[in-house]
């Protein structure tokens, strides 16, 4: 297990308070001389650097691999990087990696946001919008084929993909670091990092917050896997708001409850609401329902954050929702400061920037 690293202020509810100026690479740093990850390497996530409190981060596969230690060191991390966003566009120190993406479903925030991650810090990207069909697996080609193909074109790989468990198969094969990018109803564990960065930016404090996690809790990865996340903080107390037809599955309800979480099923949002410091709305996912199109319509609508859920939220709560949304949050809250999902979106570029540079670079 990694040790915590130095106290650190630079998370706080204003993102411009505490500003810690980036020191940036010298001007003769050359990242092509950095190593490479070894092909022979293990694929854990958290092998601590002998002689440092740093952990050496391999893949990034599911949220259960992070402790609150290494977050802390991601989220140091992608502050680091918010400043090169902002002060260095220019950025050199990827210049010489390329980053694959390899996605077999849809995408359009996460996709895009690990390649802009990857060519704000200098590197290059190789990239199939929809593998499933317009790469070689309509042809019938294994994934594990296609991830040995292309490991020798690339030193990281991005993969989205409709199977739960794929990333873990893929990084497996893999001899370069693998990034999870969703694998069907599993997980999305860049998207549960960048929704806890947002909470703790937003509210504060991630220890004693109360969290409504709303909508498709049976499809959506999102909300399974930051579950898995924020119950490694404590004092936390969750609410689960869904239709009958998408409920939470029991396996995240068992780990909250084996992780010392309170939580509790309900089906008044406004009441939900009133006592969160966090309301996670979700979309229902009606890619997830095949035919039984009456099951998404009967769920479909029936909690929707408009304005009567705006005006029993706490002044000091945030509204968040991984995107895309339908109807499920109406436009009219958009103008709210409590509105945070697409500063949520915008964060999703700095943890990407973190992790692609641990990964490549390590410290």
């Amino acid at each position: 297990m990694a040790l915590s690293p130095p106290p650190s202020t630079f998370l706080t509810a204003n993102p411009r308070t505490n500003f810690n100026p980036l020191t940036l690479p010298p001007t003769n740093f050359n990242p092509l001389s950095s190593p490479k990850p070894s092909p022979n390497r293990c694929h854990s996530s958290g092998l601590q650097i002998p002689g440092t409190k740093r952990f050496h981060l391999d893949d990034v596969i599911d949220s259960q691999q992070f402790d609150r230690d290494i977050l802390n060191d991601i989220f140091e991390v992608a502050h680091e990087m918010e400043e090169v966003e902002k002060n260095s566009p220019r950025s050199q120190i990827l210049r010489g990696y390329l980053m694959a993406t390899l996605f077999y479903e849809p995408s359009t925030r996460t996709r895009l946001s690990f390649e802009s991650a990857m060519k704000r810090l200098g590197g290059e990207v190789l990239t199939t919008e929809n593998a499933r069909e317009f790469s070689s697996a309509a042809k019938g080609e294994t994934l594990e084929d296609t991830i040995r193909t292309v490991e020798g074109y690339a030193d990281v790989i991005v993969l989205r993909h409709f199977e739960s468990g794929a990333a873990r198969r893929a990084s497996a094969t893999a001899s370069i670091p693998v990034i999870n990018a969703g694998d069907g109803p599993g997980q999305h564990p860049t998207q549960a990092l960048l929704d806890v960065y947002t909470i703790k930016r937003e509210i504060g404090r991630l220890d004693g917050i109360t969290l409504g996690l709303v909508g498709d809790l049976n499809n959506g990865r999102t909300v399974r896997s930051l579950a898995y996340l924020i119950a490694k903080y404590k004092n936390v107390k969750i609410y689960l708001v869904s239709p009958d037809v998408v409920k939470m599955k029991d396996d995240i309800k068992d780990y909250l409850t084996s992780m010392g979480v309170e939580w509790q099923e309900s089906s008044d949002l406004l009441e939900v609401a009133s006592k969160c410091d966090v309301v996670y709305q979700t979309r229902i996912q009606k890619e997830r329902f095949g035919e039984r199109i009456d099951l998404y319509e009967a769920a479909r609508g029936k909690y929707i954050v408009d304005k009567k859920v705006l005006d029993v939220l706490p002044k000091h709560a945030v509204v968040m929702h991984p995107l895309p949304r339908l109807d499920e949050i109406t436009v009219d809250v958009d103008s709210d400061p409590r509105a945070a999902y697409f500063r949520q979106a915008k964060n999703g570029l700095y943890i990407r920037m973190a992790l692609l540079k641990l990964l490549l670079l390590g410290w």
